[in-house]
Order: structure tokens, then sequence, then C-alpha cells
């Protein structure tokens, strides 16, 4: 069994999310792909959204979406989100699954300050997602951004649509109150009305550990 892991704040989930989504499935040959919302995830800076927002937007963006669970294992566990943790319960559900953890490719460069990253990194295959538009040369990209990393890091390159969409962007717009119509799904887009979220400057608050 083939299993994707594709963790994140989603404050809120956009098209780039759902794209993501659907290339990984595809390249990868996933069984399954879990959507895994963070608690409260280390090393992020700013206010995050309340989880019960987050995973309401989280559901409503991947509905219905082949072979992608949404996945509550960190914000059942609450506290700091850490990834290692996670593979552990997932490990412990699947013992003999092979286990594909997503990350951006702007992400692999902090690895190193992930908690036991390199104990993490024996019980996953790390993917480093890699925004192109058909130009960029991934093995090139993978080489740049491993050259800080353990020697012990095999990440996948894997090339996906490169969209210009940010949920930072998003809450902005809506803050703004400019549309976001394309940049969400229909549902998600009416859940942020309905809530009334992003209509405010979030406070600031920064943690030191990265999950």
């Amino acid at each position: 069994m083939r299993v994707g892991i594709f963790g994140g704040s989603f404050d809120p989930p956009h098209v780039g999310h759902l794209l993501v989504a659907q290339d990984a499935r595809e390249a990868l040959q996933l069984d399954q792909l879990l959507i895994i919302p963070a608690a409260t995830q280390p090393l992020k800076l700013g206010h995050a959204t309340a989880a019960i927002h987050r995973l309401a937007m989280v559901q409503r963006c991947f509905d219905s979406v082949p072979r992608t669970v949404v996945d509550t294992i960190e914000m059942e566990r609450g506290g700091l989100s850490f990834m290692v943790e996670t593979v552990d319960t997932l490990r412990r559900r699947w013992p003999s699954a092979s286990l594909h953890l997503l990350v951006g490719e702007d992400v692999v460069a902090t690895f190193p300050q992930w908690r036991e990253c390199e104990r993490l990194l024996t019980m996953v295959q790390l993917v480093m997602l890699a925004r192109t538009d058909g130009s960029t040369d991934v093995s090139s990209s993978i080489a740049d951004h491993s050259k800080s990393l353990s020697a012990s890091l095999n990440a996948v390159p894997l090339a996906t649509r490169r969209v210009d969409v940010s949920s930072t962007e998003i809450r902005a717009r809506v803050r703004d109150g400019r549309s976001i119509r394309g940049f969400v799904p229909d549902a998600v887009a009416a859940y942020i009305a309905s809530a009334r979220l992003y209509v405010q400057e979030p406070s600031t608050e920064a943690v030191v550990e990265r999950a």
C-alpha cells in the first residue's frame, strides 16, 4: 500500500493545494493521500485560525476527491504538531505501507530543524514538490536544496504545476474586501464568508521548532 502524507496549516486551503494533491496521487501512484491539517505548526510565524475552522475548510476543499482523506490525527493530538510523532502513529496503523511525505521545495532547506528529522527519514520517503512551468530543471533544484542537509536525505523530486496562489494572499484579499473567486473552491469561499474569517488583521506570535 502506498500512502501519501500532505500536512500543513491550510489557512485557508486553496486550488494550489488541490492541484498538488492530484499531481502527487497520479505521479506517485498513491493508494491513498492523507491531508493532515496541523494543530499548531512549529516554526510558523503568525496566529493561525482556530483548528475547527481550518478543518471545516479542508473538508470542504477535498470533499469527494478520489483516494484523498482528511485525517485529524494532529488536531486530535493537540499541542505542537511534530511530523515524526504523526508518522509514528501512521506506521503503527499501516506497518507494511510505503509512506511518502510531501514537502514544498521551500521547506526542504528547513528540514534539519524538524524534530528527530533523521529518524523521520528512516520511516518515510521524502518527496520534494517542485513547482514548475516546464522549463525548470527539477533535478538541479533538488540538488541545490539538498546541499545543507544530512547525507542521509534522499528526497525524490516531483514536478507539480506552478500556481501562483498563497494562503497569505487569500487572507489579505479577504481582509481588503477583494474577491477570492478562483483562488479557493466555492465551498471554501462560502465558509470563509459565513464564518467571517480573515476580516481582521491577526495578532502575531513566534514559535521556535518545526514539525
